[in-house]
């Protein structure tokens, strides 16, 4: 094989390339929360801050959204987005995974693999393992051409994710490294965990070189790598410069000058670094993840802004410019000039003008499934969205309570068509008064997956109604369950009018533009908790309770002339519907001043 210029080696001394010392000054963004049509802009703004590489991670559930059903087009056609930084002269360093975390639904793993009864993940499982060799078959043979050492521009693939942050199994990091190698992966491998002994002795792999995530404290991080890996090179695979939001918490914000003397002091080590993020993009849909602290869930806004140096809707933040000095004094090279702002929507507002109620419309958007008990949603083949429960409860009844055992994550429980209380994963023993009437009554429960756990040991994290529905003490049985994964609305029939009760509901809102598409911004004043979709796509949740107050609706989603904005509220509606030139998440709260070192980055909020 004859030497490709960019081909990255690693020694003694660290990376290496055409045989002279390198250091990697990365970028995180991942193609997934960008439209394909804005990847060239945001990596184009990245290079102008002066960094040599950007990175991603490969988010299987996004490609095997069905047990081998793969989709590699559109805005999943990672070859594209490889291709596309190449063609900007950045190098490129791939994360496939098969974990990733990144606060994405489920940590990138298909919900689907929780269908198998008892699965253990993460380890050398049989039935995990199986799924997995037959995701590395799918992807992996896109990205052996893309490897420097065939010429392309990617220079380095990671195995796994933080590892060492969730088991020990040398076993399965080991058979994930020889599959890789074993499909066609010849560029360098390396590991990446927590500057601590117990996260660096149960991820690292050696003789693969490892690397740190931390986000303050690089001289002790950094020392720490160094004990575990006395030679080869020093990197933070990801320099958490700002932090993520949860619903119903404070907006996270870092001063930038803080961020950037971190930066400086990790470059000044001679280490090289990722950026995390270098632009964050948006939870699109309802792949938005989750944490756990220990005593509540905590569901991940739409928002992954990150607080990052080119913003969610490619703005360039004070940390671009400090950013960019730091670089560009280590390198001693000025990076190239950075695209102008985008283009913003003048603020305009609109009311619906027709609504179809869900009650009515639950047989045209799933066929019902009829069990003994109620069962979780991956059982039903279904991963995202929200799943409908109904039986017939005999009466008369005094009055009971209604309890909920096994759900995740957020019920609206409905008697005879009437919402009678939310019930909620994190208070299980809470309960709602129930009286039955001599005619009995019809019970639905209507829940919504808030996102898949994507860090820690609660990750095996099912949803619907795991367990089983109960008055007292007796268990309710015989279930029609109708899976509402919501991909196509097409089946929908609007009627006239805006609607005011208090119901689910699907409210159409037509936008029309005399101006050229550009971006904006969604706000919903008024309106409760639910799910934008524009002109068909979707765009992410909305909910009340904060931080984030408004969604991001990129410019290639809207046409000149009619739009058609569909709001699917779950409780009350507003009045209106507002398109804003600017974002609003959150104000400006700030979090801590970084992640503690040693913490990873999908881990609970420090």
């Amino acid at each position: 094989m004859r030497d490709h210029p960019r081909e990255l080696t690693v020694d003694a001394r660290g990376f290496l390339r055409a045989g002279r010392p390198h250091q990697i000054i990365s970028a995180a963004v991942h193609y997934f929360r960008v439209l394909p049509e804005q990847w060239s802009d945001r990596l184009a703004r990245l290079r102008a801050m002066g960094v040599n590489t950007v990175e991603t991670y490969i988010a299987w559930n996004v490609h095997e959204p069905e047990p081998g059903a793969f989709d590699f087009s559109g805005g999943r056609d990672v070859a594209a987005f490889v291709r596309t930084a190449d063609e900007l002269g950045l190098d490129v360093i791939l994360r496939p995974g098969p974990y990733i975390c990144a606060e994405w639904e489920f940590g990138g793993l298909p919900g689907w693999l929780l269908a198998t009864p008892g699965i253990r993940l993460r380890c050398r499982d049989a039935h995990y393992l199986a799924a997995v060799d037959r995701w590395f078959d799918a992807l992996v043979p896109r990205l052996v051409p893309l490897q420097a050492t065939r010429g392309g521009p990617v220079v380095a693939m990671q195995v796994e994710n933080e590892y060492g942050s969730y088991g020990t199994d040398r076993g399965y990091l080991e058979h994930l490294r020889a599959g890789l190698s074993r499909r066609g992966i010849d560029c360098p491998l390396f590991t990446a965990d927590g500057p601590t002994d117990a996260m660096l002795q149960g991820g690292s792999l050696h003789p693969l070189p490892a690397t740190a995530t931390f986000g303050s404290r690089p001289g002790s991080s950094l020392a720490t790598l160094r004990r575990h890996q006395p030679e080869g090179p020093l990197m933070c695979a990801e320099f958490w410069h700002g932090w993520f939001d949860h619903w119903g918490e404070r907006h996270h914000t870092r001063d930038a000058a803080e961020a950037a003397g971190v930066l400086d002091r990790i470059l000044a080590a001679g280490a090289s670094v990722n950026i995390y993020m270098g632009h964050g993009g948006t939870n699109f849909g309802w792949y938005n993840g989750a944490n756990h602290d220990g005593t509540a869930y905590q569901p991940t806004v739409t928002s992954y802004d990150y607080d990052a140096p080119v913003g969610e809707a490619g703005e360039l933040t004070a940390k671009f410019h400090l950013f960019r000095d730091v670089i560009t004094r280590h390198t001693g090279r000025t990076p190239p000039p950075a695209p102008g702002p985008p283009p913003r929507l003048s603020a305009r507002s609109a009311g619906p003008d027709g609504v179809a109620p869900l009650a009515g419309h639950l047989d045209v958007l799933s066929a019902p499934v009829r069990t003994v008990a109620p069962e979780p949603m991956e059982r039903l083949g279904q991963s995202l969205g929200l799943i409908h429960y109904r039986t017939h409860v005999s009466g008369p009844r005094p009055e009971a309570a209604l309890r909920i055992d096994g759900l995740a994550d957020r019920a609206q429980v409905f008697l005879d068509g009437r919402e009678a209380g939310v019930l909620h994963r994190d208070a299980p023993g809470e309960a709602l008064p129930v009286t039955v009437p001599a005619s009995g009554l019809t019970l639905e429960v209507l829940v919504e997956n808030q996102g898949r756990i994507n860090y820690g040991p609660r990750l095996t994290d099912p949803k619907g109604i795991a367990g089983g529905v109960r008055l007292d003490n007796q268990y309710l049985h015989g279930w029609e369950i109708r899976p509402l994964p919501l991909t196509d609305l097409s089946p929908l029939t609007f009627t006239a009018g805006p609607a005011t009760a208090a119901h689910p509901a699907f409210h159409r809102v037509p936008v029309e533009l005399d101006e050229p598409p550009a971006d904006g911004f969604l706000a919903l004043p008024g309106w409760t908790k639910g799910i934008v979709w524009l002109n068909g796509f979707c765009l992410g949740r909305y909910w009340e309770t904060g931080p984030q107050r408004t969604l991001y609706a990129p410019a290639p989603l809207w046409r000149r002339g009619r739009n058609e904005l569909v709001v699917l509220e779950l409780h009350k509606p507003g009045g209106s519907l507002q398109v804003r030139a600017e974002p609003e998440l959150g104000g400006d709260g700030t979090g801590p001043p970084a992640p503690a070192a040693g913490e990873a980055s999908g881990g609970p909020t420090p």
